[in-house]
């Protein structure tokens, strides 16, 4: 492996931890959002990834790093809240919630932060090791 594919690895993780960021801050802007049924209730998302290794076989293989999947939907029951005055009632008076925990979301946030600081650390690493490396050659 060389030193540039180092590179694209901490840029793939960054990639994917920024991804992690976005889906977490928009299930905590959306976890007190209300709605008037079931099947309109905002879900908690959560982005899948998987990890990518390079055949050093095949010189034409797939690179290495994390390839996001995709974004699921989580499948835990919403939170219905019986609020009879609330205008966004349904005829027996509840009003539903979304399923995100807001814990969950605060280390999810504080993992994917410090993964991204980590992959940051391996670049800046990387570009101080290849500089001294150019610098062997004055």
């Amino acid at each position: 492996m060389s030193l540039f594919n180092v590179f694209d690895i901490a840029g793939s993780g960054m990639s994917a931890q920024s991804l992690r960021l976005n889906t977490t801050a928009s299930n905590l802007s959306n976890a007190e959002s209300v709605s008037s049924s079931v099947d309109e209730t905002y879900r908690s998302r959560q982005p899948v990834f998987s990890a990518m290794v390079q055949d050093h076989m095949d010189p034409q293989g797939a690179s290495s790093g994390v390839q996001v999947l995709g974004i699921v939907e989580s499948q835990a029951p919403v939170r219905a809240q019986y609020q009879p005055d609330h205008p966004l009632a349904d005829e027996k008076g509840y009003v539903y919630l979304p399923n995100v925990n807001v814990v969950e979301e605060m280390a999810n946030m504080i993992s994917a932060s410090r993964s991204y600081q980590n992959n940051v650390e391996v670049l800046s690493t990387s570009k101080r090791l290849l500089q001294e490396t150019l610098r062997l050659g004055e």
